[in-house]
């Protein structure tokens, strides 16, 4: 222990380190170093208690906050010249974990290959599209509680069925009631997961059920993942739901070796099924006694007369306008401040103003705090507010962005509203004249006011580009495109997606396009939101099955697509863009929901939203039936959660500040919530023209170092033939559309992968003939559904002939394999190299590395340049081989199944030189694009052909 670097880990901290066995609880309160902490505690089960880092689990609540897990994990074990793989460990998203278990046991889970996972809105929208085949007409249908429209019904429905996934309600159990109502959510629950099943889908809240059972049912899995699996960490543990509980203690049932920190005062998330018990229950798990628990509670982000001010809100329950006891559902507990205050100023202040002024008196403020130097950058105030929907959010954005201070406020809901989407989604209307025609005469069976008045106003913005003379090229092109979808005599070769890619052939889409990625999110905002109506577009087109227009379905898809799809989308709202590498963006001031910015601090924090007061929220006749057929027992008293969780939202908003908390409240038609009197009125005013900016030194907004992860197919290659197609489509997500035919490769690989994974399990006698053939039907039939893509009997007959070569030739020598489909990666100073590798196999201390071409053997001199493609891929793969497991490779080979009657395999030399050669070449480009060199265009003419930025390049 004495050799280990604690770096400033107080006693506390060093204790959460060093007590890796058996259960542990750390509570964790704001600025406590507890991502420090589980990092140290990595650190130190690696390098003192010498864990293989594949052993260790460690899961979080966002993709950020795993990334931000991973870069300084891997950075601290680096430092102590540990290499890292970062596949080895188990770090991510209880998603993303839940996922990785599916995926490496997929032969023992309900779940098919190529499942798709669905998001909230592709749930809904699928819910809509069966609901009347297959929810309207079930039994008990009209008892659910009632709703205006159909697509919110459709919302309940998909939140009736998560709740009974992530409660594990007994739906079995509930069709035996006699009770009306709860035989309408069991039918509506058993006819979504019937449906789920069918679909080969996955929502987030299935992941962990699939997950679950998989664990749960099958005790050989259980016995594997313990065997590789010794010590389990989850931090905001405070957050998890009854089933991430389960997963928690399933992971970790054979070692206890089960460390959760969390916060109890910060949990947040019971609209998405947390509940506090887990964190306050959780010694009580264990035996008497076993449990360790490590109170975190020096604060090192705010200043003292901050962290003062939220102690008390904790502790003012019992005041004249609200009296409630906590009752024992938290930890008490004191939060201690280590900085010293300011002299002279106080740390938290109010600012107040009626209706009229308030907007300009709080821009006042932040103009006087940059106008005086207290601030370099406006990201250095955070505006917090429980909607950033609400009027007073879109006001002061609205006053911010007249008088020259961009926001930040991708989760406002305006999507639709800005000028490039409206201009855009104009243009696309224009392609279509009799549905215009329509939309001026409302002869449509689905539509309503909002959505026409929006289309109308989107149609006058496009008609007021098109009166620049400068745009007679996107006239006549809008002309000869809606003539022929007005006559239209066949089918067109593109749908929706196609024509918003030939549109950014035109200005200002193509200036849009065009601009450059070195400036902040703020000015990138319009080429993001492009990139998002494509996504939107495309997913329009999975979803319903479109590839392309034809003349008999034309109009059908129109109104789907407008009446339906997109009007369903502005109901639900789209989040614009945020940058993960980023904290908040420099130069905007950013507006957050207070949940937005748990697990963030600022310098500085306004706290707006004052004017709320405790509200019951939920549905209650669904969490009474959780509490009768569901696992557990209700926990907090049910007239004291409204208080509970108000307390603890504004608690965390507070407790975001470093050095300045600002309370504000817009006086007027709003009074201020009741909650809010005693502690606002108590504040000092803030005036512009009196408050002593000089006193303070104000911290800089904490710099991201999450690491880019980088692969050879997807980047490298991909950077090398065109790094404007790598800007376009990795850099800013723009979804491709012209994807080359890959289902014929995918389903040899993945049958071969079958035969692999057979073999790795023991089980040789099931490699046949005849089962290759039922794996290869099995894969074909998730794959066609998968991708809306089907292949003839002579093409999948073809499929099968590759497959049986494959094990006829390799007949008898299964024992060699030593690993097949390897996610290999590497930490790097300031990037992560990723690979996946479909095959290992060798003996005495060396290793082939084999990759699969469903195809013939090329030519050796007239496909050298692929050739060549190839054999780059194939050294660094050896390269990450030999860096993550010490073992030499001997040979790389390409396996070629669609060679007949040859040898199916090319061998390339392995040597030192040329495996740092290619390593060096890639971190060569790895940092061309870390440093967004975009310049570069193709020379491979058949690469222009089949990009979809064609129109807009024209190389």
């Amino acid at each position: 222990m004495d050799g280990f670097d604690f770096g400033s880990a107080n006693d506390a901290q060093r204790n959460a380190i060093t007590s890796t066995e058996g259960p542990l609880l750390v509570t964790a309160g704001p600025g406590t170093g507890k991502t420090f902490t589980l990092v140290k505690r990595v650190s130190y089960l690696v390098q003192e208690k010498h864990v293989d880092p594949s052993s260790i689990l460690v899961a979080t609540f966002t993709e950020k906050a795993a990334k931000e897990l991973i870069t300084r994990i891997s950075n601290e074990l680096a430092a102590n010249g540990v290499e890292f793989d970062v596949n080895e460990m188990y770090v991510g998203t209880f998603h993303s974990i839940c996922l990785r278990l599916i995926k490496e046991h997929i032969e023992y889970s309900n779940v098919r290959k190529n499942y798709r996972v669905a998001d909230s809105f592709d749930q809904q929208y699928l819910v809509y599209q069966n609901y009347w085949s297959r929810f309207k007409s079930l039994e008990h249908f009209a008892e659910l509680p009632k709703k205006t429209r159909v697509w919110d019904t459709c919302e309940q429905i998909c939140s009736i069925a998560n709740a009974m996934s992530e409660e594990l309600v007994d739906v079995e159990e509930m069709l035996k009631s006699d009770d009306p109502i709860t035989l309408a959510y069991a039918e509506v629950a058993e006819a979504y997961n019937e449906m789920l099943t069918e679909k080969n889908w996955l929502d987030f809240a299935h992941i962990q059920l699939e997950a679950y059972q998989l664990l749960a049912w099958h005790p050989n899995v259980l016995s594997e993942v313990h065997d590789q699996i010794k010590y389990v960490m989850v931090d905001e543990y405070q957050d998890t739901n009854y089933i991430q509980e389960q997963l928690t203690l399933l992971l970790s049932k054979k070692s206890h070796n089960v460390c959760v920190v969390g916060d109890d005062d910060q949990g947040l998330y019971r609209f998405r099924g947390a509940t506090i018990r887990n964190i306050l229950e959780f010694p009580d798990k264990f035996g008497d006694g076993d449990c360790v628990r490590i109170a975190l509670t020096d604060n090192y982000r705010s200043d003292p007369g901050i962290v003062a001010f939220y102690n008390e809100w904790m502790e003012r329950t019992a005041g004249p306008r609200f009296r409630f006891d906590w009752e024992g559902y938290r930890f008490e507990k004191t939060i201690y401040a280590t900085r010293k205050g300011v002299d002279g100023a106080p740390a938290v202040v109010r600012i107040g103003d009626d209706e009229d002024y308030w907007c300009d008196t709080v821009c006042d403020f932040v103009l006087q705090l940059k106008k005086r130097g207290a601030i370099d950058d406006y990201n250095q105030i955070a505006f917090l507010f429980k909607s950033v929907k609400h009027r007073n959010a879109r006001d002061l954005a609205e006053r911010f962005e007249e008088r020259g201070v961009s926001v930040y406020s991708p989760r406002s809901d305006v999507f639709f509203e800005r000028g490039e989407v409206k201009l855009a989604i104009g243009v696309l209307l224009l392609l279509f004249p009799r549905y215009v025609q329509r939309l001026e005469t409302g002869d449509f069976k689905y539509a309503d006011e909002t959505s026409i008045r929006y289309y109308v106003s989107c149609i006058l913005k496009a008609n007021e580009l098109l009166k620049d003379e400068d745009n007679a090229a996107l006239r006549k092109w809008i002309a000869a495109t809606g003539r022929a979808h007005t006559t239209m005599a066949k089918n067109t070769d593109y749908a929706f997606s196609g024509l918003v890619y030939q549109l950014f052939e035109f200005e200002p889409f193509k200036s849009i396009i065009d601009t450059p990625l070195d400036t902040g999110v703020h000015d990138q905002r319009s080429v993001r939101n492009l990139s998002i109506l494509v996504g939107i577009t495309s997913k329009f087109e999975y979803l319903q099955r479109v590839d392309i227009f034809t003349a008999e379905r034309i109009d059908a898809t129109l109104e789907r697509f407008f009446n339906t799809y997109l009007r369903f989308l502005m109901l639900g709202g789209i989040d614009e863009y945020e940058d993960e590498t980023e904290y908040v963006p420099s130069g905007c001031v950013p507006f957050l929901t207070i949940h937005q910015s748990k697990g963030m601090e600022f310098p500085i924090v306004v706290v707006d939203s004052l004017y709320a007061t405790p509200t019951k929220a939920g549905d209650e006749v669904l969490q009474g039936i959780k509490d009768r057929y569901g696992a557990r027992e209700a926990y907090e008293p049910i007239d004291s959660i409204k208080y509970f969780d108000f307390w603890r939202l504004y608690y965390t908003a507070f407790s975001r500040a470093q050095d300045l908390l600002v309370l504000t409240h817009r006086e007027g038609t709003r009074k201020i919530g009741k909650a809010f009197e005693e502690p606002y009125g108590e504040l000092p005013t803030c005036n512009p023209d009196t408050f002593p900016f000089d006193k303070f030194a104000f911290h800089h907004v904490k710099e991201s170092d999450l690491k880019p992860v980088y692969s050879f197919t997807s980047d490298i290659s991909l950077y090398e033939g065109c790094s404007v197609q790598y800007k376009l489509f990795r850099e800013l997500g723009f979804t491709p559309v012209r994807v080359g035919a890959t289902l014929f490769g995918q389903l040899v690989h993945q049958t071969i992968e079958d035969v692999h994974r057979a073999a790795l399990r023991g089980e040789c006698d099931r490699i046949t003939l005849e089962n290759a053939d039922d794996w290869l039907q099995s894969n074909y039939e998730t794959l066609s559904t998968s991708q809306h893509a089907y292949l003839s009997k002579v093409v999948i007959d073809a499929a099968k002939r590759q497959v049986r070569r494959y094990i006829e030739r390799r007949a008898g020598r299964w024992d060699d394999i030593v690993e097949a489909e390897v996610q290999i990666g590497l930490s790097k100073p300031d990037y992560i190299i990723h690979g996946t590798v479909d095959l290992i196999e060798g003996d005495d201390g060396t290793v082939d590395v084999v990759d699969f071409k469903s195809e013939r053997k090329p030519d050796v001199n007239r496909d050298y340049e692929l050739l060549e493609t190839y054999r780059k891929q194939l050294l660094l793969y050896a390269h990450l081989i030999e860096e993550k497991t010490g073992r030499s490779v001997g040979k790389m080979k390409l396996y070629y199944t669609g060679e007949e009657s040859g040898n199916p395999v090319i061998t390339f030399s392995r040597d030192k030189r040329s495996i740092d050669a290619v390593a060096a070449e890639f971190d060569d480009v790895a940092h061309k694009i870390m440093r967004r060199e975009y310049s570069c265009r193709a020379t491979n003419a058949r690469l222009c052909e089949n990009c979809d930025f064609r129109y807009y390049c024209k190389n």
